[in-house]
């Protein structure tokens, strides 16, 4: 079995070719902004509020032109890296996403006045009125919290291979950073004071570090090299490198002292007892035509002592398929972002096997999935708070 994951990730290391989006994904993307634009407009400005047509002609205009603006600020914010536009197209996404939830709920809630004898433009401007307040309140508090350093969350893994001279042992996990178009040096500072203020015997990041170049996001990436960590300061690549320079991530992260596990591990000890902490490269490296990029377990696992129980970092919840058939004991992930503004979390679950949390998925392994430190492209966090999180390990003894 061993040898034919071997044969599979081997073929999956040679870069694909990519093809360039077809008519049908054209189709898909205007249907998506007709969705999108469209469910709010009609919430809004057309169904049975009865506004004077001033008002509903100058609301239609402002969604006619966001809607042909929007896809040209995304991609010239995300394909040619304008942060500016990127910042625009990103908050418009966010405020959309929103509006477009709550305008469904609330028609759902005018069906419900109209059984009960509520007629039109009272129940329509009732529920427009309701969609825009909770809206509203709900972007607020959700970008307060995704620009806020995040909050410790604390867990206790018993790992039953864990020897005794390492009970206790102190994990502190970040993951998508996603240091991006707004600057966020600031809190990248915050997140480190907290992090060494934990007092970790092994720091990891799982990757997504940044949307851009090392040079574009340098500044909020430098204080990583404040981190403090009693043993090592691991570090594996996420999705996002591979649109953002892969390589001259895992370079930087070396430089700033991190071991890049790329495909590698080493080994820590403390009273005696060894830990085996192993990283491989994310699942979309293999496509991404970087050299040398790929989830290689067996060259992560290379020479290490079977014996010794194994920590894995891999970006992805999705990767522990992988790690249940190399026997680990504890994988390290992030990528979900706990879903980031619901009830989007519904979609993340139809490609990931977890949301987030600690999850059991054989005898032996076990699985953390954070929800994230940062947050990409919308800056709003609804329902899916952000988290720095301090994994304590527990041998079974």
């Amino acid at each position: 079995m061993l040898a034919g994951m071997a044969v599979d990730e081997a073929v999956a290391a040679q870069p694909r070719r990519r093809r360039g989006p077809g008519p049908r994904f054209g189709l898909i993307l205007v249907a998506v902004l007709a969705l999108l634009f469209g469910v709010p407009w009609a919430t809004l400005f057309w169904s049975g509020n009865a506004w004077p047509a001033p008002a509903v002609i100058a609301g239609t205009l402002v969604f006619v032109l966001a809607a042909a603006a929007f896809p040209v600020l995304m991609f010239r914010g995300h394909g040619r890296h304008d942060d500016r536009c990127a910042r625009i197209a990103d908050t418009t996404l966010g405020v959309l996403w929103v509006l477009f939830v709550w305008s469904l709920l609330g028609q759902a809630a005018g069906a419900v006045l109209a059984l009960a004898g509520v007629a039109d433009p009272v129940r329509s401007r009732l529920v427009t009125a309701s969609v825009v307040v909770v809206s509203l309140v709900l972007l607020v508090w959700g970008h307060v919290e995704a620009m806020r350093v995040s909050r410790v969350r604390r867990v206790d893994v018993t790992l039953p291979r864990l020897g005794r001279g390492l009970d206790g042992l102190r994990v502190v996990l970040i993951t998508d950073t996603h240091y991006g178009p707004i600057d966020r040096s600031r809190w990248s500072r915050g997140v480190v004071e907290v992090v060494n203020s934990l007092r970790p015997d092994i720091v990891a990041h799982t990757g997504d570090i940044a949307d851009g170049e090392v040079p574009q996001r340098i500044a909020q990436a430098s204080p990583l090299g404040d981190v403090r960590a009693e043993l090592a300061r691991v570090y594996v690549t996420g999705n996002h490198e591979y649109m953002s320079g892969a390589q001259g991530w895992v370079e930087y992260m070396s430089s700033l002292g991190w071991e890049a596990l790329h495909n590698r591990h080493l080994v820590v000890s403390r009273g005696g007892d060894s830990l085996v902490v192993a990283g491989v490269d994310d699942r979309t490296a293999a496509g991404s035509g970087v050299p040398g990029h790929h989830a290689d377990h067996e060259a992560a696992l290379a020479g290490a002592d079977p014996d010794l129980p194994v920590l894995l970092l891999a970006h992805q919840p999705q990767q522990i398929s992988g790690a249940v058939a190399h026997g680990i004991d504890l994988q390290l992930s992030g990528h979900t972002h706990g879903g980031q503004m619901w009830p989007f979390h519904y979609l993340v679950r139809i490609d990931q096997p977890v949301l987030q949390g600690l999850s059991r998925h054989s005898e032996r392994t076990q699985l953390y999935t954070s929800r994230g430190t940062g947050f990409w492209g919308p800056p709003f966090r609804i329902f899916a708070p952000s988290e720095i999180t301090l994994l304590t390990l527990r041998s079974a003894s």
